[in-house]
């Protein structure tokens, strides 16, 4: 192969302003799936039938198909058949905020049936209401169970955000693609783009593996 590598030609700074357009889209993605994803938890959890089901297909639609599908298909056809017009940012945070809500109510729904029964019971001795139950008791309790799972949805979300290139959300993929076709260095470029979102999700996995560690331990 006859090629001459020049990484000179690759300029940081647009695929920085696009990594900040990325971490804003994983930042909003994250408050949406980390909270929501527990109230998705608790109605996937409903005694009832008629509201347990709904909600029950909505995590498995969001589970079980590819997130570029899910992107397109809210930026074209969310507007189309609801009349709802917002600005492209928006869209992929919703887009990415409700695959991983779905992913996140999995994950509360396993640590909210290994909260202890003894705390549940300590709790009704002190009167306090389901409602206060669920944001006391529940909630902390599954949450810090959650968190090395909630971490890991989260770096998966970092990483899908790049799909949001294809709708011309001027992320980190986009800022990549436009440099690369600007300079014809696609190597060089793609390259860089590839070892920023590695320096970024990278820390986060080993704080992961900490996390994990530290509970065998506190459970052994």
């Amino acid at each position: 192969m006859n090629y001459t590598f020049d990484f000179n030609a690759v300029s940081i700074a647009p695929l920085l302003q696009g990594l900040w357009v990325s971490l804003e889209l994983t930042a909003a993605a994250n408050v949406i799936g980390i909270v929501l994803g527990f109230a998705l938890a608790l109605l996937i959890m409903s005694p009832y039938r008629v509201v347990r089901l709904p909600f029950m297909l909505f995590v498995e639609f969001f589970r079980c198909t590819p997130a570029i599908v899910q992107i397109v298909w809210i930026f074209y056809c969310v507007p189309m058949l609801f009349d709802v017009f917002l600005d492209p940012v928006t869209m992929g945070i919703l887009a990415l905020g409700l695959n991983l809500m779905a992913f996140n109510a999995e994950a509360y729904r396993a640590s909210i049936q290994a909260v202890p029964r003894e705390q549940l019971d300590a709790g009704i001795a002190l009167g306090l209401n389901p409602l206060q139950r669920v944001l006391y008791i529940v909630f902390p309790t599954a949450f810090r169970a959650s968190i090395p799972v909630l971490l890991t949805n989260g770096i998966v979300i970092f990483q899908q955000s790049a799909l949001v290139a294809i709708v011309a959300i001027q992320d980190l993929m986009y800022q990549g693609k436009t440099l690369a076709t600007e300079t014809y260095r696609p190597i060089e470029t793609f390259t860089v783009v590839a070892l920023i979102y590695f320096a970024v999700s990278f820390p986060i996995t080993q704080i992961v593996g900490l996390l994990e560690r530290r509970r065998q331990i506190l459970v052994s």
